[in-house]
């Protein structure tokens, strides 16, 4: 089924950089605009704060329209938000209202983050994606249930994360300014290069509301020093060995996944780090989930929230719906 004339899907990404968001033909996987907001959504008590997401994005909604020409109309929309599944109980209770009053649409999802993140990597088929980037989580279908893994923040989880490197590469430069063991006078170098002083660190590092997001800067600096830093290429080893353990715990089984293995897709900035990484990751996946294979990430989370909403618009989902994962209003 296509839209009609004048019909468009739209998918919304919504992230610690901000919120992007895609205007698309129901039957073409490119969008045919964009458009950029750049200050976050805020979270709050009540968690992800859906009247701030739909200040920016009926707005953003409106000049994508306006710019499709008269007479444009959107069929559906799929909103992917990162903490949705945890913090997104408001977003449930308001959003889907809210854009049908505004545009129209009747036809519309909400979305973990790791969920478009799935769809722009794989599509609707069976597999598994781990999305690393300042956190990590993993996860997988055999398109009738979820099943996921870490993604718990990075006090409680994101293991083998940006975040998690970085701490991990924080860690050994001050064991070398101690004197303790397991220090890298590599490490306390590019510390004291990209963060100032040793005994500056805690006074800048604690008080900050971002702190994920400084620990996890530290993380290419880790992988910068890894190629002639054995304790810098053993924090890399050992985020490798997290992630597949990740991967492992939610690829569907050679029963499931079918004769060519369990697609696991690489997705998020993360695996920008290169070989570094890459390299022990290859090994680890290879040892702990031998009926992977690893296949490009086919698009971006925007992408993904795209791929849903033709899907919604037109032959319907084929990934499953899920209360706090995928929530599709009216589906159980």
């Amino acid at each position: 089924m296509t839209g009609a004339r004048g019909s468009f899907v739209l998918g919304v990404d919504s992230g610690g950089s901000g919120l992007r968001v895609a205007l698309g033909s129901p039957d073409t996987t490119h969008p045919v605009a964009t458009d950029v907001c750049a200050e976050p959504v805020r979270t709050g008590p009540a968690g992800i704060d859906a009247g701030h997401l739909l200040e920016q994005l009926l707005p953003a909604a409106r000049r994508l329209l306006e710019r499709a020409g008269p007479g444009a109309s959107v069929s559906a929309v799929v909103v992917g938000a990162a903490g949705m599944a945890t913090l997104g109980d408001q977003l449930r209770a308001e959003v889907p209202a809210a854009l049908a009053d505004a545009l129209g649409v009747r036809r519309v999802a909400l979305a973990a983050d790791a969920v478009t993140a799935y769809a722009g990597a794989l599509g609707q088929r069976p597999g598994a994606v781990v999305a690393g980037g300042t956190g990590m989580i993993a996860l997988g279908t055999d398109l009738r249930t979820w099943r996921r893994a870490d993604g718990w923040g990075h006090l409680l989880g994101d293991s083998g994360g940006g975040a998690w490197i970085g701490r991990a590469g924080l860690d050994a430069a001050m064991r070398a300014h101690d004197g303790r063991r397991g220090g890298s006078p590599a490490l306390l170098e590019r510390l004291e290069a990209v963060l100032g002083p040793v005994t500056g660190l805690p006074g800048l590092l604690y008080p900050r509301t971002d702190r994920p997001a400084l620990l996890a800067s530290f993380a290419p600096e880790v992988a910068a020093c890894a190629l002639d830093d054995e304790v810098a290429a053993g924090i890399l080893r050992g985020a490798a060995a997290h992630i597949a353990e990740a991967a492992a715990a939610v690829c569907p089984g050679a029963a499931e996944s079918g004769p060519g293995g369990c697609e696991v897709a690489l997705t998020g900035g993360l695996f920008r780090m290169g070989e570094p990484l890459l390299a022990p990751l290859r090994g680890e996946l290879a040892e702990q989930v031998p009926q992977a294979r690893v296949v490009p990430a086919a698009g971006d989370p925007l992408h993904g929230a795209l791929e849903l909403a033709r899907a919604l618009a037109g032959p319907g989902l084929r990934i499953p719906p899920h209360p706090r994962l995928l929530f599709v209003p009216g589906v159980t």
